[in-house]
């Protein structure tokens, strides 16, 4: 069992490492352009990773046997609605995840 110092110690700690991590790019990069490749890491990147979820997301559904595959695809047209709609990530991810966890509840 973990003692309220070292849990209190270790936390302080990740905080600390959290903190630097974010900290390190702006401070790095405060005076200069970032390189090239940073530039298109940030561009292209992101929706590389949303892609690669995506098909993760639905690699185990057997398309053949119907509705398998309904809700998640129902998922997924909630979350391009609601990002087409209102254009903000966070609120497309988390409706479109609520969504989908109602229709998982609700549709068996």
């Amino acid at each position: 069992m973990l003692t309220v110092d070292r849990a209190l110690a270790a936390v302080a700690a990740f905080s600390l490492v959290i903190l630097a991590t974010r900290a390190f790019p702006f401070l790095l990069f405060s005076r200069r352009e970032p390189p090239a490749v940073l530039r298109f890491i940030e561009r292209f990147i992101p929706s590389a990773v949303m892609a690669i979820l995506v098909v993760y997301c639905l690699k185990d559904i057997a398309w053949a046997a119907w509705p398998s595959g309904a809700r998640e695809l129902a998922g997924i047209a909630a979350v391009v609605v609601l990002h087409l709609w209102k254009k903000n990530a966070m609120l497309s991810i988390f409706g479109g995840t609520a969504f989908y966890m109602l229709l998982l509840s609700a549709i068996r």
